[in-house]
């Protein structure tokens, strides 16, 4: 068996999916976790789970001592915070963190888990590995994301430790059910009293956990790799669940100015009570400006296959029903 490997962030979605795989394949997974309950499920994906944070560089360069790559996939995949201070810390501290406890730990290569929201793209543009970034940011994440790439490769020429970046678009498939997978599960269930007109870009969680074996394999240093399967727009998207599940039956759109004037509300409201609105103007800000992303670098470079979007929604709405998530299918 090869040296092992070091994965951060292993009990979320990503994460979670990384660890499966990789156990999968016979390789001998660490994991890091914050908490016994972390430690426990970890330990229940076939991983040996080890106590530490990435906060903290004395447990991070105990786990990482012996292993021969790292996946770093923890993070804060936030919006509506009151406070963004701690995913800020978490995204670009914690992550020159894990870099700087490879190079202590004489690793050979990490794979650093950022964000196709990185990117920056102009409005309207399709976002690239090289495209320009539009200057300013959409929310707290997207910023937190950008300066943490930035602050990874930085580190890693300082220390000398070979670092790739994997862009993962929206990470859909079974097992996901929180984040972006809300606004599937929600139009599916007619939850939603209208819709913005938009357009998404996604990845297949299987697709996602490939492209970073790959980047670990076959990865360029200091290069990224945009993960993206699927660019369509929202219409798109509530004609192919549709024709893949019977669901929605009917749904309504509205301009973009209506969400931002309900998201302006809801956000005053939750700052007179003190607590975090669901939806806001940074999350209406980033959905109205709208992603398709190019994900054929991972395919020319890496080998990366993409599964058919239509494979990803019946799959995903298939295990979301087995959860009682949603209804059966109507088709």
């Amino acid at each position: 068996m090869a040296d092992p490997v070091l994965v951060t962030g292993g009990s979320g979605v990503v994460g979670r999916a990384l660890v499966r795989r990789l156990v999968a394949d016979g390789r001998e997974v660490r994991a890091l976790a914050r908490s016994d309950r972390t430690a426990e499920a970890l330990g229940a994906l076939g991983a040996r789970p080890v106590r530490g944070d990435v906060l903290d560089a004395g447990s991070v360069q105990e786990a990482v001592r012996g292993c021969a790559s790292v996946f770093h996939v923890a993070g804060i995949n936030a919006m509506c915070g009151r406070d963004p201070r701690p995913m800020l810390r978490t995204n670009i501290e914690g992550s020159a963190t894990v870099v700087r406890a490879a190079a202590a730990a004489g690793v050979a290569k990490v794979v650093y888990t950022s964000s196709a929201s990185a990117i920056g793209e102009p409005h309207g543009t399709v976002g690239r590995e090289d495209s320009a970034h539009r200057g300013t940011y959409l929310s707290n994440y997207e910023r937190s994301k950008r300066l943490a790439e930035a602050r990874v490769f930085e580190t890693a020429a300082e220390v000398g430790v070979e670092v790739v970046a994997v862009n993962p678009s929206s990470v859909q498939g079974p097992s996901r059910a929180s984040g972006s997978a809300r606004l599937l599960l929600d139009v599916v269930n007619g939850r939603l009293p209208f819709l913005v007109d938009t357009t998404i870009s996604i990845v297949d969680i299987d697709d996602c956990s490939e492209g970073h074996l790959l980047a670990e394999a076959r990865g360029v240093p200091g290069e990224r790799y945009l993960l993206s399967g699927a660019s369509l727009t929202i219409r798109e998207a509530v004609a192919l669940l549709r024709h893949a599940w019977g669901a929605p039956e009917r749904v309504r759109f509205a301009p973009g100015w209506v969400a931002s004037a309900g998201a302006a509300i809801l956000d005053a409201g939750a700052r007179v009570i003190g607590r975090e609105a669901p939806v806001c103007l940074e999350s209406v800000r980033t959905l109205r400006h709208g992603h398709r992303y190019d994900g054929s670098k991972a395919t020319r470079e890496l080998g990366l296959a993409y599964t058919p979007i239509e494979e990803t929604v019946r799959r995903t709405l298939a295990w979301c029903a087995e959860q009682g998530l949603v209804p059966p299918a109507r088709t």
